[in-house]
């Protein structure tokens, strides 16, 4: 599983397949709407526009479209439907805790599937408030384009950016901060020509679950591929250990 025990639903792979950039694009297109409708069109002045945007970019969705989703949340353009933000809390075999976030036009229907989804692959919802309570949301950005010998230059200016802690994932550079200095850090890798992954607000689990079981591990990686899978959901995280 990739990612700080997050599982990325915003592919970014060049070349997909049209259907699975179709895909990718609504899902970035609902969460630009919503940050729209809730904070204002200008992303200078919503933060969550800003980081919406910024993902959209990454994945290539077409300018046209992010413009199109963000004057649907700020009412430009009738949007037909509401959308609604959504997030559940469940667990996964193993005992694996996960936070499910989605963004819907009927909660019924994505409630529903994500349950189904859930019960067919040995998880189930939890109360809640029953898993949420494990995680930390803070700032995230990985690096991965780096030369050994620039690493002290690059995790010196990131410090000086405003970050709390630099650790090592998997040959990632992983910088950790609060939210509210992921636009500056991110100014600052953009100044010194240092390309990023991805930088984001993300939930960080605070005492990570190791499992070495590999059946167990098999069945989580199904489970996140069915949740995946459904149209609605944008980002999944769990509690696993690296």
């Amino acid at each position: 599983m990739s990612g700080h025990s997050k599982w990325s639903t915003i592919k970014r792979k060049k070349g997909a397949l049209d259907a699975q950039r179709g895909k990718i694009f609504t899902k970035m297109a609902k969460m630009i709407t919503v940050a729209a409708r809730q904070g204002g069109g200008d992303p200078q002045m919503n933060i969550k526009l800003r980081l919406a945007v910024d993902k959209a970019r990454q994945v290539n969705m077409p300018a046209q479209s992010i413009e199109r989703a963000i004057k649907k949340g700020t009412g430009d353009l009738q949007e037909g439907v509401a959308l609604e933000e959504l997030t559940y809390e469940a667990y996964g075999p193993g005992g694996a805790a996960l936070i499910i976030e989605a963004v819907s036009d009927n909660k019924n229907r994505t409630t529903s599937e994500i349950k189904h989804i859930l019960a067919d692959n040995g998880g189930r919802l939890g109360e809640t408030g029953s898993v949420k309570w494990l995680f930390d949301k803070i700032g995230v950005v990985r690096i991965n384009s780096f030369k050994k010998e620039e690493r002290e230059n690059i995790e010196l200016a990131i410090i000086d950016a405003g970050a709390n802690d630099l650790k090592d994932e998997e040959g990632s550079l992983l910088v950790l901060s609060d939210i509210e200095k992921l636009s500056e850090i991110k100014k600052c890798l953009e100044d010194n020509n240092i390309l990023y992954d991805s930088a984001e607000p993300e939930l960080i689990p605070k005492n990570p679950l190791k499992i070495n079981d590999k059946n167990i591990l098999s069945q989580l990686e199904k489970l996140m591929e069915a949740l995946d899978g459904q149209e609605d959901v944008n980002e999944i995280y769990s509690n696993l250990s690296q």
